[in-house]
């Protein structure tokens, strides 16, 4: 028997820390909203399984990635157009941080970035990423070395990265 309060109050808690979640892995605000309520969906009509799993908030958390990932492979056309489409977009009140932060996520690799945002927005440990992802530690490692660097790469003035001082205009 499902009991909504209890999952009424598990929506209340989690939804918007999934939604940013996985917003950061797939980069893109829109397909994560879809695959984060089809996600909650699938958790309603399995509550009574998943109310009992150490972590449902995980367990919603992959379902929407690995659902976002799936749209991804049925619509490579249509995500290519969503994207020249918010590359376009203005949004106020963004912090330039921010955007700066998802332009560099969405020019690492996918599984970089998965770890990435696990690891540093999310806060899971290499151990709780293997468990939700079923990625082995040491790839998990070596993802989250390599993804750093790139980002690093992405978002550092080249003349600061290379040289270690701003270029100044004289």
């Amino acid at each position: 028997m499902r009991d909504p309060e209890d999952f009424d109050s598990f929506y209340a808690a989690s939804s918007r820390r999934v939604l940013a979640h996985v917003s950061m892995m797939v980069g893109s605000p829109a397909e994560a909203e879809d695959s984060v309520a089809e996600a909650y969906l699938r958790a309603w009509n399995r509550w009574h399984k998943i109310s009992q799993y150490d972590n449902p908030e995980a367990w919603v958390r992959q379902v929407a990635y690995r659902h976002a990932v799936s749209t991804w492979r049925r619509a490579v056309n249509r995500l290519h157009a969503h994207r020249r489409a918010a590359a376009d977009e203005h949004v106020d009140g963004l912090n330039p941080d921010h955007v700066a932060i998802v332009g560099a996520l969405r020019r690492i690799p996918a599984g970089q970035r998965q770890v990435i945002v696990l690891h540093h927005l999310v806060g899971l440990s290499v151990a709780e990423i293997q468990l939700e992802t079923g990625i082995p530690a040491g790839t998990i490692t070596t993802w989250l070395a390599r993804g750093r660097k790139a980002l690093a790469g992405h978002l550092t003035d080249s003349d600061t990265y290379e040289t270690g001082r701003e270029h100044r205009n004289a």
